[in-house]
């Protein structure tokens, strides 16, 4: 028979001291999973600042590798060195065409040439470097309004699961070895998955870059697993053994075979699975010699598997730098990593300003 309400039920010694000192016990080890939780998160916010800090010391590498964009935008100091009112609509259109042959594209080359004409009519803009400024000014604002959030979100708890993904020959493997060193650089601790199970070329090649970088590795060693078991068992053993930094390799596919795309989505399923939230991030690495034509590519990789940031490559070989505007206003996902070398260090952070400096010295 039950207690009346106001009766305490009989406990013995030895569970009221349980039952006393369980709840400050459990107390001590939540606030133990807090402050475990925050100093992770500490560490990823404190990795991320790190590399972006870096990004900003690194300006001539980034000034080096856009030469031939600059080059090509070198007519814009010509048109302006002698403008004057009357010659508006030919500088104009003159500028509209360099613009259009960087690969701005249409819509923004017409949008901030359309802007220019409108201030230089409302006698906001008097002189060729007023124009100048304001066209550093229209783009820089293109790329922040809609894609400001450049720095890699890592979340909160190790380890942290980057996913790489992108068409064949483009650059993946390179760019996750040149991630790998940068992250070993700030002292993490990094592991990487060779989920590029078609390709065994792929198989070496990051097996080079995980003993050059100092990092370990998941490898399919009989050749016979799939991308999904070799991206799994990397995450969980990320998460067993204490790794910062879990780099997800996968295979390069085109964008129009509709089996090879939704084996990403079964990757992404079972990184999930293995480490809830998992990957944080998913990074599409385009071919900057493409020029405008890696934006369906973007936009079908983005339908299939969500992409939250893109590494632009091979850059400082082409004269197409404004597909990097492009790509962010015409999907809104930020660039996160320039690639603009063959060195190691050449896989540069993404600046906004310190690109656009860059194309418009």
């Amino acid at each position: 028979m039950a207690a009346p309400p106001h009766v305490l039920p009989f406990l013995s010694p030895s569970s009221a001291s349980a039952s006393l000192h369980a709840p400050s016990g459990r107390r001590r080890a939540a606030n133990l999973r807090i402050a475990a939780a925050a100093g992770q998160a500490g560490f990823f916010t404190r990795l991320g600042r790190l590399i972006k800090e870096k990004a900003k010391s690194d300006v001539d590498k980034l000034f080096s590798g856009f030469s031939k964009t600059r080059e090509n935008l070198s007519v814009v100091d010509e048109l302006l060195t002698y403008w004057n009112l009357a010659d508006t609509d030919r500088v104009l259109d003159d500028l509209e065409e360099a613009l259009l042959v960087s690969d701005f594209g249409p819509k923004i080359s017409f949008r901030i040439v359309d802007t220019l004409r409108d201030e230089i009519r409302d006698g906001k803009l008097k002189s060729g470097s007023e124009i100048k400024a304001s066209l550093k000014r229209c783009i820089l604002e293109l790329l922040t309004s809609k894609g400001s959030n450049t720095e890699l979100k890592l979340g909160f708890r190790k380890p942290a699961v980057i996913m790489i993904v992108g068409v064949n020959g483009g650059g993946k493997t390179t760019s996750l070895g040149k991630l790998a060193h940068r992250f070993k650089n700030e002292g993490a601790k990094v592991l990487m998955a060779a989920g590029d199970t078609f390709r065994a070329a792929a198989r070496d090649q990051l097996e080079v870059w995980a003993e050059r970088t100092g990092s370990e590795i998941v490898i399919d060693r009989d050749k016979k697993a799939q991308a999904p078991s070799v991206l799994s068992q990397a995450v969980k053993r990320g998460k067993r053994e204490g790794f910062d930094i879990v780099l997800c390799d996968t295979s390069g596919r085109l964008h129009t075979n509709y089996g090879l795309m939704e084996e990403l989505v079964t990757c992404k399923k079972v990184m999930a699975k293995a480490l809830p939230g998992a990957p944080n991030e998913v990074l599409l690495v385009l071919d900057g010699t493409t020029g405008l034509n890696m934006l369906q590519q973007a936009r079908e990789f983005n339908d299939v598997v969500g992409i939250t940031g893109f590494i632009l490559t091979k850059l400082d070989g082409t004269a197409r730098g404004g597909c990097v505007v492009s790509v962010v206003d015409e999907l809104g996902i930020p660039v996160k990593f320039i690639g603009v070398g063959e060195g190691v260090e050449d896989l540069q952070p993404f600046d906004a300003e310190a690109f656009v400096e860059a194309i418009f010295p």
